[in-house]
């Protein structure tokens, strides 16, 4: 039965490597040619391989959680090409704040994209969008359920023209369910999600950050890993699929054990403000000098340094205090005395004291700090990027950091059309007559 199986394994792995060679001939020489040319002349072979060289994707979605998605295989070597409405582009474009007329937040999530304009609601727009699929590896749209079929230009349909082909379907409550109609956005996704619920006071209304778009740009870690998964196994076996993410459900996978205490135990996670039911001391506390500081107890040995740092050390044997389930059921008189001795140090003898006695701290930073950090200096977490319109722009640098094909930053978000010779002309082969007419018609 043992030979059995490892023949079995090994004609199994023999068919792996077989759909892997079929789908590597799939793509004729010309069309792998013209790809080489196009990686070429954007500089990527001349800077060193990146993981996802050779990869092309289309990128249809508007706004943050899927533009986001294709961000990121952008900064790992993928060809982005961004398709927009002509005339009107990416909401995105006109987020505030605004630099020059143009949103901070498309320099950074434009970034590396080569940019074009497409009206997907013609029949000539969607007969383009399928000569470039041919030419691809992942799409990545967020267009309501349905939408994409009606036009003819749908996963099914569009497989049909690109075997393998890989389709990113970002939403606001996914491909199926009641709700799947319904338009979604991150604050939604927040209170739906039941993130909001958790954040800010009991006594107050729920808060969510400054910035609601959290669950977008989580889902667009969520959708860039499903298409990653998604394209490996493309590379075993030849077979697309489509990826279905709905914009609260990352919000949920994140939720700790809020679903399961209520299952078992019916139990309701209440707002702390910026307290965790799981331990105390773990909290914010301000300083003299007005700085805040979050400091983390998550154990008993951490709080007896915690004890001693604030020179009570006789606290960390108190009935009250000597056990975190003591210090959860005492939570305002343990953060009172915590508070108490913050508030009569600066933040930085805080600090200096905490880390003397091995208590995890860090200061609440403002991007002032960032800016004259250096840890963020030592890490180039910040990095300047020149843009042909802005000038300088700092922004957040590529997000993983790999020690043999690390990601990198080429280009800010571009002007709208900026790529559209690139893409029409060069990659596709449109000539110069039929541009004009496509563009007197408003299909680009």
């Amino acid at each position: 039965m043992g030979e059995i199986d490892q023949t079995l394994q090994r004609m199994i792995e023999r068919l792996r490597i077989a759909a892997r060679r079929s789908w590597i001939s799939a793509t004729s020489h010309s069309e792998r040619s013209l790809q080489d040319k196009m990686t070429d002349q954007a500089g990527i072979l001349s800077q060193g391989a990146r993981p996802l060289d050779g990869i092309r994707v289309i990128d249809i979605s508007t706004v943050i959680a899927g533009p986001h998605c294709a961000a990121l295989l952008g900064e790992f070597g993928a060809d982005v090409i961004k398709v927009e409405l002509p005339g009107v582009g990416d909401s995105l474009r006109k987020f505030m704040p605004q630099y020059n007329g143009t949103s901070l937040i498309w320099r950074i999530e434009g970034r590396n994209k080569r940019c074009i304009t497409l009206d997907l609601r013609k029949p000539q727009g969607q007969e383009i969008l399928r000569k470039m699929v041919k030419l691809s590896d992942v799409v990545v749209e967020n267009f309501r359920p349905g939408t994409l079929d009606r036009w003819g230009i749908g996963f099914d349909q569009l497989s049909e023209i690109r075997p393998g082909l890989v389709m990113v379907k970002v939403t606001g409550y996914g491909q199926f369910g009641p709700y799947k109609d319904k338009p979604g956005f991150g604050r939604i996704a927040s209170a739906f999600g039941g993130l909001t619920e958790l954040a800010g006071y009991p006594d107050r209304p729920p808060v969510i950050p400054a910035t609601p778009s959290v669950p977008d740009y989580l889902t667009g870690v969520y959708a860039a890993l499903g298409a990653m998964m998604a394209l490996h196994h493309r590379d075993r076996t030849g077979e697309g699929q489509y990826v279905d993410v709905a914009l609260y459900e990352p919000v949920l996978r994140i939720l700790e054990e809020v679903p399961a205490a209520y299952h078992k135990l019916g139990t309701l996670r209440e707002r702390l403000g910026a307290g965790t039911p799981i331990a105390v001391p773990h909290n914010h506390y301000t300083s003299k000098d007005g700085r805040h500081i979050a400091i983390a107890c998550t154990n008993d040995t951490m709080f007896r340094r915690i004890a001693g740092a604030m020179g009570k050390p006789e606290l960390a044997d108190d009935p009250k205090f000597c056990s975190n389930a003591q210090r959860v059921t005492n939570r305002a008189e343990t953060d009172k005395l915590v508070q108490d001795w913050v508030g009569s140090h600066t933040a930085k003898e805080v600090m200096e004291i905490l880390e003397a006695n091995e208590v995890p701290n860090g200061l609440i930073y403002t991007a002032k700090d960032m800016f004259e950090d250096p840890q963020y200096q030592a890490r180039e977490n910040l990095i300047s990027v020149e843009d042909p319109v802005d000038g300088e722009i700092k922004m957040c640098n590529v997000v993983p950091r790999l020690s043999k094909t690390p990601g990198r930053i080429q280009w800010t978000g571009s002007e709208m059309g900026a790529h559209n010779l690139d893409v029409y002309r060069d990659l596709l082969g449109f000539s110069e007559a039929e541009l004009e007419q496509l563009k007197v018609e408003g299909v680009i």
